[in-house]
């Protein structure tokens, strides 16, 4: 019978449920808001894994900025995530800002525009169409 998960997928889950708690509740810092992890790669040796954020920024704050914060607190979330996690090796993380949130929401936006755009067409046509009976 085949696994159902690679050992690389469970670790992965595991990670990104215990930097998720990490993030909530041992970071105080407020420059990087409220994040949230969308997913984690583990590569197949589980020396690195990449961590997909997203941010919720309030005021001035930008994403980018945000991340830069996570960049440099990478060493010390590591080693939190070592102290939680049971792993031979704690693997180094590398942040990366996940964009597929804003790009949803850009192709809904677009997809919504054209479905305005096609109605309203169709009405101005039905009412030229009433116009010249």
């Amino acid at each position: 019978m085949a696994k159902e998960f690679s050992r690389t997928q469970r670790v992965a889950q595991q990670l990104q449920k215990e930097l998720a708690v990490i993030l909530q509740r041992e970071l105080k810092d407020p420059r990087i808001g409220m994040t949230t992890i969308s997913s984690v790669d583990v590569s197949r040796d589980m020396g690195y894994a990449k961590i997909y954020v997203t941010f919720l920024t309030v005021g001035e704050q930008t994403p980018e900025e945000s991340l830069e914060v996570l960049r440099e607190m990478a060493p010390y979330i590591r080693s939190l995530l070592g102290k939680q996690i049971r792993l031979r090796v704690t693997p180094e993380l590398t942040f990366i800002y996940d964009q597929s949130l804003t790009e949803g929401m850009r192709i809904s936006n677009l997809v919504s525009k054209a479905v305005r755009d096609d109605e309203d067409r169709r009405v101005d046509e039905d009412s030229e169409d009433k116009g010249e009976e």
